[in-house]
């Protein structure tokens, strides 16, 4: 090779080889520097600056105006792979292009998330796909294959997979700890990440803020014991932000922060994200780790491998050969177009009952409608949205549809003026302007984007003005100037009407009324001030004793200019939903599935006054609303569908298209149906439509069309590569519309719990009135395995299963029974093989904790003030034991037991740490195949039992 086309840059070399002699020319220094977030050029060796990192969710986020897609749990609704995988194509396309223009637009790009939808209160669930992991991981393949693009040897984006392990909670997120036991994990957790890592599109993942199993994340032995295991590719590790240093503070799991980034580095975290563009603070403490011998060079150069694996596979050192260098699909026709194709993808229709002689849907042609609420005109958009390059919102697109002339609105927000004692009210002045908006900003992190000063504060006269009201729930509120604009607050304290939506990191535009004598006090919530107005203007401060009492005048109710506009329609569409920067979105959970009240009484209003209401409910999440779901005829979910998403609902509305969607999570009827939002275990919390045993609003998969199909010929046989399936599906209607055809299995007697039913397989099609699609699907055994705790391995259980299609998880339309030779699941070998205490079958009271800081698990009692148990189910003692010994940690006492029989009590002294373990052995006389209960009490940690005698 020439000395001026070294071996790296010789695209004819392997990779590997290619990486190794890149790293070889790279000084100790070099090779360090390069594991923070944005790492330094390299003049001398012509290397560039690199940023792991670039959002992608559903469009290029953070860099200006890009294509906007639904939401991802949209494209889950979706339920269709080549479509996500479309819209992955489009956003890779659109990253290189905006990236020939702004070398700050990064091609590693963090998409998708593929954390489940355990819980629907998660305030981050807009940004997984669904609750199912096999349904989790087609789209997951899709999405990131259509980012990594097909060529053999480049790659047009790298994904990293959000966000690793098992997280659904904001409460706490950096300290909390999610007791993941090993069926949960290996059976549901675990499966969501594998897919797409064995297609081999992806390029590493995140690690989350939380813990499981007691140890941070980023610390997770599973990165090498599971996820590096499913393929031989090189995988990138990238912290979330801000999580290194959690290590050492808020979670202080070690003493030092040098101990802290060894530790993550040596457990597989190769991409430091933290301290924004200051890479001092983290390189230091790696260089003093190295220095006090924590870690080595070869652990350094591990992660500078698999970093410039990724910069290799983009083409970085050989863009001559780059086939996506000249990339230039750009907010296209066909972009703009699959926005549209995904938003309508996306619509469920919930319900859809007779209104006279027909169902309310579609609507009829010649008729007044009405288009009332909250989200009627409004495009809302999430913290992981590009800005917007086209906007249609529901009232935008019916207008278009059906014609200006036909269409009437009202918001339905409550208008008031806000008095101070003295009787002045609060004014918006004119800005000496017009108001014009500022140069549009662009941040790697828009947490950093500072609130406008620009614009004059508030005032206060005799007439005042009239502000929107908006109660979001929980009593949050925003209020709007007449002129649309959000009264925020920024850093001088000063509160003016300058913030075209709310948003940010911390929300400068949402407020609280807090009840004080006769009036109320105005608190802002993004900085726990009070509202008072001076002589320079309104402005908040930390004194609640000087704050302004004020007097809601109310001007006009929302509900009496909803319902005067109903009255005069042939037909009412409500539309309501979330603000996706309110209530429930990344650091903070939701409190409730219930609907906000003041959008509660908005369609009651309407129902009241027109009875030919649908109500649409765009939201991140789902709600409870029986309610409604009894009394309207139509009901409608979407997502926030992006820049297309009011053209969609109204092509769905006027029968232009039939919607398809189906719900990628369970809708329950009330919170009293969810489990607390930090029990991971969904099977022994029966969770999600896998376990739960009660009756949800709307089931898992559920969703109609403006036709009917029938399901034929299912059958299933089992051969070498699995259970072949195959049935046909016939559009028996006049309409033609796609369906989502679900399979699901189940075993008919199985020894263990198990799903009430499990997707295996779907397929969305579209059909002709009258035409038939004959479908095959070939279901692996591995699909019909669980995870055998007494032996440590998969199985799958001879008998009897149950293969069900359907539109459907709860509409089984056709079922079909095959018999599976599998392995008959045997007694756990307690004498050769003790148990491990993670390994129960059922457990109360408990938690699973850490048994050391590398690896392994131990389970204590969540609260050492009341006993746990643990219960391990078919114990073969075979001719008997004598004695028992207790591998464990802090100090309690153990009581073994068989039934009503008391075996053996151990206590267990002081250890002197959570991590001192000790063994202690007692006499316990127990023969043949029996259950074994086993009761913690105290602060122990019990990591293992071993009969030996």
């Amino acid at each position: 090779m020439t000395a001026d086309r070294p071996p790296f840059r010789d695209p004819s070399l392997p990779v590997d080889t290619r990486v190794a002699d890149l790293v070889g020319r790279l000084t100790p220094a070099e090779r360090l520097a390069l594991l923070h977030q944005f790492a330094p050029g390299v003049d001398r060796l012509g290397l560039a600056a690199f940023r792991t990192g670039q959002e992608a969710l559903h469009g290029v986020a953070w860099m200006g105006p890009a294509t906007v897609f639904p939401q991802a749990v949209g494209l889950g609704a979706s339920w269709h792979p080549e479509l996500v995988r479309r819209v992955g194509e489009a956003v890779s396309r659109e990253a290189r292009v905006m990236r020939a223009k702004d070398d700050r637009v990064g091609l590693n790009v963090w998409a998708p998330t593929v954390n489940l939808l355990r819980n629907p209160l998660w305030g981050r669930g807009e940004e997984g796909y669904a609750e199912d992991p096999v349904l989790t991981s087609a789209l997951a393949v899709a999405f990131t294959r259509g980012l990594r693009g097909d060529h053999p040897a480049y790659w047009r984006t790298a994904p990293v997979l959000k966000h690793w392990l098992a997280h659904n909670n904001e409460t706490a997120r950096d300290t909390s700890s999610a007791s993941v036991r090993p069926r949960v994990l290996h059976e549901y957790d675990l499966r969501a990440f594998r897919g797409a890592v064995e297609a081999g599109a992806v390029a590493g993942v995140m690690p989350a803020y939380n813990l499981v199993n007691g140890r941070p994340n980023h610390l997770s032995p599973y990165l090498e014991s599971e996820l590096r295991t499913w393929t031989e590719q090189e995988l990138l590790v990238c912290s979330d932000a801000g999580a290194p240093s959690n290590l050492g503070d808020s979670q202080a799991y070690f003493d030092t922060h040098e101990e802290a980034v060894a530790a993550a580095l040596r457990a597989g975290v190769d991409s430091f994200t933290d301290h924004g563009t200051d890479s001092t603070i983290v390189l230091g403490r790696l260089q003093r780790a190295l220095e006090r011998g924590l870690i080595g060079q070869e652990d350094v150069d591990r992660a500078v491998r698999r970093q410039l694996t990724v910069r290799m596979l983009l083409g970085e050192f050989d863009p001559e050969h780059d086939p996506y260098a000249r990339e230039s699909a750009y907010d296209t026709a066909d972009h703009r177009e699959l926005a549209r194709e995904a938003a309508e993808a996306a619509l469920v229709l919930l319900r859809n009952e007779p209104v006279g002689d027909a169902p309310l849907l579609p609507l009829r042609e010649g008729g007044r409608i009405a288009v009332v609420g909250l989200l009627a005109d409004a495009v809302k958009l999430d913290w992981y949205s590009g800005a917007l390059l086209h906007r249609s919102s529901p009232l935008d697109g019916v207008r278009e549809r059906f014609g200006a002339n036909r269409v009437d609105f009202a918001e339905g927000v409550d208008r008031i003026r806000l008095r101070t004692a003295d009787g002045r009210a609060l004014r918006v002045p004119e800005p000496a302007d017009g108001g014009s908006a500022r140069d549009a900003e662009i941040a790697l992190d828009p947490a950093l984007l500072a609130g406008r000063t620009d614009l004059p504060p508030l005032t206060a006269d005799t007439e005042g003005s009239v502000l929107d009201l908006i109660d979001w729930g929980g009593g949050v509120l925003t209020l709007r100037a007449p002129d649309g604009r959000y009264l925020s607050v920024a850093e001088d304290g000063l509160v003016r009407a300058s913030a075209d939506e709310p948003g940010g990191w911390v929300v400068q535009e949402t407020f609280r009324f807090e009840t004080h004598g006769d009036g109320h006090l105005l608190r802002h919530l993004g900085t726990g001030g009070y509202v008072s107005v001076a002589a320079d203007g309104a402005k908040v401060a930390a004194d609640r004793e000087t704050a302004d009492v004020f007097a809601v005048e109310t001007v006009e109710r929302g509900e009496d200019a909803v319902a005067r506009v109903a009255a005069g329609a042939d037909a009412v569409i409500v539309v309501a939903g979330n603000d996706p920067h309110i209530n429930g979105r990344e650091t903070e959970d939701r409190t409730t599935l219930a609907l906000p009240p003041h959008q509660d009484r908005l369609w009651r209003a309407a129902h009241a006054a027109n009875p030919r209401t649908a109500l649409v409910l765009v939201s991140s999440y789902p709600y409870a609303v029986p309610d409604a779901a009894a009394a309207l005829p139509a009901l409608l979910w979407t997502a926030h569908g992006g820049q297309a998403a009011g053209t969609a609902l109204a092509r769905v509305l006027a029968g232009d298209v039939s919607p398809a969607g189906r719900l990628p999570q369970t809708w329950y009827a009330s919170d009293a149906d969810l489990p607390d939002l930090l029990d991971y275990d969904v099977i022994g919390g029966r969770q999600t439509y896998l376990y739960f045993d009660g009756t949800p609003l709307f089931p898992f998969g559920h969703g109609l069309t403006y036709t009917s199909f029938a399901y034929e010929d299912l059958t299933a046989a089992v051969d070498a590569d699995g259970v072949r399936v195959s049935c046909t599906v016939t559009n028996t209607g006049a309409v033609a519309s796609d369906e989502v055809v679900q399979v699901y299995a189940r075993p008919v007697a199985p020894s263990v719990p198990r799903p009430h039913r499990a997707l295996v397989a779907h397929e969305r099609v579209h059909l002709a009135p009258g035409a038939t699609a004959a479908l095959a699907f070939t279901v692996p055994l591995s699909a019909l395995a669980y995870w055998d705790v007494a032996h440590g391995r998969w199985a799958v259980e001879p008998g009897a299963y149950a293969f069900l299609a359907g539109p459907s998880s709860a509409d089984a339309r056709r079922t079909v029974l095959v018999e599976l030779a599998g392995e008959a699941p045997g007694p756990r070998p307690v004498p050769e093989a003790g148990l491990e205490a993670v390994d129960y079958d059922e457990q109360t009271g408990t938690a699973i904790v850490d048994r050391t800081r590398v690896s392994g698990d131990a389970v204590a009692p969540a609260d050492p003030a009341v006993p746990g148990t643990l219960l391990y189910r078919a114990c073969d003692f075979g001719d008997g034991v004598t004695e028992v010994a207790v591998t464990a940690a802090g100090e309690g006492e153990l009581v073994l037991s068989a039934g009503s029989r008391e075996l053996a009590r151990v206590t267990l002294p002081r250890t002197g740490g959570r991590y001192a373990y000790t063994t202690v052995g007692a006499p316990c006389h127990i023969r043949d195949v029996t259950d074994l209960r086993v009761e913690l009490r105290g602060p122990l940690r019990l990591a293992h039992l071993a009969f030996p005698g």
